[in-house]
C-alpha cells in the first residue's frame, strides 16, 4: 500500500516504491522555492507598476517656500504664532524645530514635543503655523521650518523675548546699619531682556556723597549695580532707591534704608537764662543722636524731672529725623527753682548732658498811659505780652504769666507794677528837682494827687474787666 499523500508522486509497484520516494523527495523541493521566486518575481513586477503609475500622476516640480519666516519681538507672557507658507507639498511633509534647543516640536499634525504651550494648525497645507503661549523667556532663539524632500529645505525665522527689568533680591542689598565714619558699599541685581541698566538716587532728592576724599563728588544720581560711599555721615543717613530699567514697561526700583549711627550730641541756645519770681519760664536743648536717644531733665543734684503741675518737660521731633528739640517749662517760679538744670541724651552709642543756668531777674515794667477810657481784657493780655517780650531770646527764653490763673490776680499784679514804677518816677524827679504841674491846691498836694489819680484809673480798668 503507498503511504497517504504520496501516490500523485507516480509509483507503480512496490519493487519501485523506495527509489520513487526517494525521487519525489528530491523533486519536491526545488519545485517549492521555484514557486515562491515566481510569487516574488510577481509582487515585484507589480511594486514597478504602481510606481510607475504614481510618477505618472505626481507633479512635476518639488515642494518649495512661498515666503521667508517673519521674525517677531513679543513681551514674556504673551501668545506668538510663526508661520512657515510652502507650495506644491504633495505628500511630503512639514516639520518644525527649536535650533538652539536642537528639538523637534512638531511633524505635519502631530505635537513632538512635550511642552504643553506649543500647539501646529495649518490652512490648507499651504501655511502652516507654529504656536506658542504664554512665551517664557527660554523661548526665544530660532526657528526651523522643514520639508522633508531627499535634500531637505529649511528656513529660519527668529523668536525675539522681551523681559520687563526684575530686581533679585537674594542678590541686592537689604537695609543697612553703619557706624558713623564707616565705609559703606550697596549692590542692586537685576535680570531681563535686554539686560537692564541700573542707577542710584536718594529718595529725598538730596545728592549722593561718593568719596569724602575728593572735592566735588556729590552727584544727583550715580549708575553702576553698586554704590560705594567712603567716611559716611549722618548726612548721609537716609534711603537710597537702586532702579532697574531696560525700555520694556515697567521700571522697577527697590528702596534700601541706610542707618548711620552715633552718639547723641547736645547744642543748648542759652546755658544763661534769667527770670522772675511768680513767672514761668522755659528751657531749651537741641539732640542728634541714632539710635533715637533717651532724653530727660534734672537737677544739678541729679535728681530726675517728671511732669507735674511745676514741671512739663516735652520732646519735638525735628528733621532730619535724628534731631529732636527738647524743652523744659518750670511754672510759677519760687526761689528753690532757680539754679542748675541738665538736659541728658542717652542712646546705645553713649550719653551726653548739657547744663543751663536759671537766675532770678527784675519783673518787667511799664509806664502807665495817662487814659481814661477802660481798657479790655484783650488789651490787658497784649500789654502783658509786651512786658514778657522784654527778657530774654524769645527763641530761647519763654516768660509768660500763668495761664490759669484767675484774672484779679494778673490785674493786680500789674496795678503793683504800676504803683512801683510811679514811686521810682516820684524818687527820680525829686533827685533832678522836676515837679509835677501845679493845681489848684498848690504844689504842696502835686504828687499825692497824681498818685491817687493813677491808682483810681488802675482800680476802675479792673473793676471794668471783672
Amino acid at each position: 500500500m503507498p503511504e497517504p499523500g504520496f501516490k500523485d508522486c507516480g509509483s507503480r509497484s512496490d519493487r519501485t516504491r523506495r527509489p520513487e520516494f526517494r525521487l519525489g523527495l528530491v523533486i519536491r523541493v526545488p519545485k517549492m522555492a521555484q514557486i515562491c521566486f515566481v510569487v516574488s518575481l510577481i509582487l515585484q513586477i507589480l511594486r514597478i507598476g504602481q510606481l510607475a503609475a504614481a510618477a505618472t500622476t505626481a507633479p512635476t516640480s518639488d515642494p518649495e517656500f512661498t515666503d521667508s519666516i517673519e521674525n517677531i519681538t513679543v513681551p514674556a507672557g504673551r501668545n506668538v504664532k510663526l508661520a512657515c507658507s510652502v507650495k506644491n507639498l504633495g505628500s511630503y511633509k512639514v516639520a518644525w524645530m527649536h535650533f538652539e534647543q536642537s528639538a523637534i516640536l512638531t511633524v505635519h499634525n502631530h505635537v513632538i514635543t512635550r511642552n504643553p504651550r506649543i500647539s501646529v494648525t495649518h490652512d490648507k497645507h499651504r501655511t502652516w503655523f507654529l504656536h506658542i503661549s504664554d512665551v517664557h523667556q527660554e523661548d526665544m532663539g530660532r526657528y526651523m521650518c522643514q520639508i522633508n524632500t531627499v535634500t531637505a529645505k529649511t528656513q529660519f525665522g527668529y523668536l525675539h523675548v522681551v523681559v520687563p527689568p526684575n530686581i533679585d533680591d537674594s542678590l541686592s542689598s537689604s537695609d543697612a546699619i553703619v557706624r558713623e565714619g564707616a565705609n559703606v558699599s550697596l549692590t542692586c541685581k537685576a535680570t531681563g531682556s535686554p539686560p537692564p541698566s541700573i542707577r542710584w538716587k536718594r529718595d529725598d532728592g538730596s545728592k549722593i556723597s561718593i568719596s569724602k576724599n575728593l572735592v566735588g563728588k556729590e552727584v544727583s544720581e550715580w549708575e553702576g549695580d553698586t554704590l560705594e560711599m567712603a567716611r559716611i555721615s549722618r548726612l548721609d543717613m537716609g534711603a537710597y532707591l537702586c532702579i532697574a530699567s531696560n525700555g520694556v514697561p515697567p521700571t522697577v526700583s527697590k528702596r534700601i534704608k541706610v542707618s548711620v549711627d552715633f552718639p547723641p550730641m547736645l547744642w543748648i541756645p542759652h546755658q544763661l537764662v534769667g527770670a522772675p519770681l511768680g513767672y514761668s519760664v522755659t528751657l531749651e536743648c537741641h539732640s542728634e543722636a541714632h539710635p533715637t536717644s533717651l532724653n530727660y531733665w534734672t537737677r544739678e543734684d541729679g535728681h530726675m524731672i517728671h511732669d507735674s503741675e511745676k514741671h512739663r518737660a516735652v520732646t519735638l521731633p525735628d528733621k532730619p529725623s535724628y534731631k529732636t528739640h527738647m524743652q523744659l517749662t518750670i511754672h510759677s517760679l519760687t526761689k528753690d527753682d532757680f539754679g542748675t538744670y541738665k538736659c541728658v541724651a542717652k542712646n546705645p552709642r553713649g550719653e551726653t548732658d548739657g547744663t543751663i543756668r536759671l537766675y532770678i531777674s527784675d519783673p518787667p515794667s511799664t509806664s502807665p498811659s495817662p487814659v481814661t477810657t477802660e481798657l479790655s481784657r484783650k488789651d490787658w493780655d497784649s500789654t502783658a505780652e509786651l512786658n514778657n517780650s522784654v527778657y530774654g531770646n524769645p527763641s530761647s527764653l519763654t516768660i509768660h504769666n500763668e495761664k490759669g490763673a484767675k484774672v484779679g490776680s494778673k490785674f493786680q499784679s500789674n496795678l503793683n507794677e504800676i504803683d512801683k514804677s510811679e514811686q521810682k518816677s516820684s524818687d527820680s524827679d525829686r533827685k533832678r528837682n522836676s515837679k509835677w504841674p501845679s493845681d489848684d491846691n498848690g504844689g504842696s498836694g502835686a504828687e499825692l494827687a497824681s498818685s491817687l489819680a493813677l491808682l483810681y484809673l488802675g482800680a476802675a480798668g479792673l473793676l471794668a474787666v471783672r
